[in-house]
C-alpha cells in the first residue's frame, strides 16, 4: 500500500542552505518511485501552530520511502535542509486498496 512523506517546514532560516538542498533533492530522487502530491502551495493550519510551507510525496509503500530517505543522496540534501530551516518529516502509511 502507498506510504506518505510529508514535510512540514516551520520556518526558513537560510534561503542558501535551502537552494542547496532542492539541487541536490532534485538528484536525490534518481530512479526511486516518487509522485509529488503537496509542494508548497497555499497551507493553512487549522489545528496547532502556522506553517510556513508543506510538502506531501508518496511512494509505493514503506520499504520505498525509507529506500529513498535513507539513501545517501538524499541524506547529503538532508544536511542542507537541516541547516536551512525548521522542519517536522512523517512518514505515514497508506490505506489499503479496495479490490
Amino acid at each position: 500500500m502507498a506510504a506518505y512523506v510529508i514535510f512540514i517546514r516551520d520556518s526558513l532560516t537560510d534561503q542558501a542552505e535551502m537552494d542547496a538542498y532542492a539541487a541536490l533533492a532534485r538528484e536525490a530522487r534518481g530512479d526511486h518511485a516518487i509522485t509529488p502530491l503537496v509542494f508548497y502551495g497555499a497551507a493553512e493550519a487549522l489545528e496547532g501552530p502556522p506553517v510556513d510551507g508543506v510538502v506531501i510525496v508518496q511512494f509505493p509503500d514503506m520499504q520505498a520511502a525509507h529506500a529513498w530517505y535513507d539513501s545517501p543522496a538524499y541524506q547529503a540534501a538532508k544536511a542542507h535542509r537541516l541547516k536551512g530551516a525548521d522542519y517536522r518529516v512523517i512518514l505515514a502509511d497508506g490505506l489499503p486498496s479496495a479490490g
